[in-house]
């Protein structure tokens, strides 16, 4: 009897995880349907600015573009990259942050097989978790809590600025983010883009066989000084809604791949559970049968 009390208690608290992934997995799939729409109402802007950016910067000479050190040209040196790592602050989402990690090693191995020097920046805790076990000497900067709420352009604009710093302090020459692009609620894919300097290709100097009718006031390079800043700060603000949305769409393939699991076991051990049960009358029947003989 003992073992039956055992295996109804394992079912009692099987069904209890299953109401427990379940209700997960619904509320992931509410937040995954906000999330996915704020990455398409957000795609066209990063694209945009980005279009402001070249075409500001095409009609510049690039000796006044290069004489100074900006986000958009870098300084020619290529020695210290920057890589910042975006990860969730939750886990039960799958292989999502082990996938990014894994990208992100890839990368510094390959940095270092050339020489170069690296440096991270963890934004969400479970990857710093991952890399600080083994790349604690190369982490520069942290933050975390980030991914608990609505990602908003203030956060990104506050990264920015944090990455700006570090790049005026002459900390890195080259930055890299990392991230989990979102494909689909059951697809992710780690990615990387390079920030600073910007991967935009300027076309500097082109000539136009019609002058242009934009009259830009100020000039065009006190406008690009201004609007480079913006365009890091809406990159980054993309790669954040991004990874978000991958987040709530791996945890909700997590949380449905638990409950059809937690489904099958309770199955399993409900079978097991009857079959035992059965076996304990049938000899509890004998018992009786044979004393009973035994008695006449």
């Amino acid at each position: 009897m003992s073992n039956l009390k055992t295996l109804k208690n394992r079912i009692k608290s099987v069904k209890s995880t299953q109401k427990i992934t379940k209700a997960m997995k619904m509320v992931a799939a509410s937040k995954l349907r906000k999330a996915k729409l704020a990455v398409e109402n957000a795609r066209p802007y990063g694209e945009k600015i980005s279009e402001m950016v070249i075409d500001i910067a095409g009609d510049l000479p690039k000796d006044v573009l290069e004489e100074k050190k900006s986000i958009l040209t870098g300084d020619g040196k290529e020695k210290t990259h920057l890589l910042v790592v975006l990860s969730s602050d939750r886990g039960l989402c799958g292989g999502l942050n082990s996938n990014n990690v894994k990208q992100v090693k890839a990368i510094i191995a390959d940095l270092k097989s050339q020489g170069k020097e690296v440096k991270l920046f963890c934004v969400g805790k479970k990857a710093y978790d991952q890399l600080v076990i083994k790349y604690s000497d190369l982490i520069i900067e942290t933050e975390f809590g980030i991914f608990k709420n609505n990602i908003s352009y203030d956060i990104s604009l506050e990264l920015s600025k944090k990455i700006i710093k570090l790049y005026d302090e002459e900390q890195f020459d080259i930055c890299q983010i990392c991230y989990s692009e979102f494909k689909s609620a059951i697809s992710q894919k780690p990615s990387q883009q390079q920030l600073i300097p910007s991967p935009i290709e300027i076309k500097s100097g082109k000539k136009q066989e019609l002058n242009s009718p934009i009259t830009f006031e100020p000039s065009q390079k006190e406008i690009l000084e201004d609007l480079l800043p913006k365009n890091l700060a809406i990159q980054i603000f993309n790669k954040l809604l991004e990874n978000s949305a991958s987040e709530q769409g791996a945890r909700m393939a997590a949380m449905e791949s638990a409950t059809n699991n937690a489904g099958k076991m309770i199955k399993d051990l409900t079978l097991f559970y009857n079959r035992s049960r059965q076996a304990n009358i049938t000899r509890e029947l004998i018992d009786i049968i044979s004393g009973s003989s035994a008695a006449s």
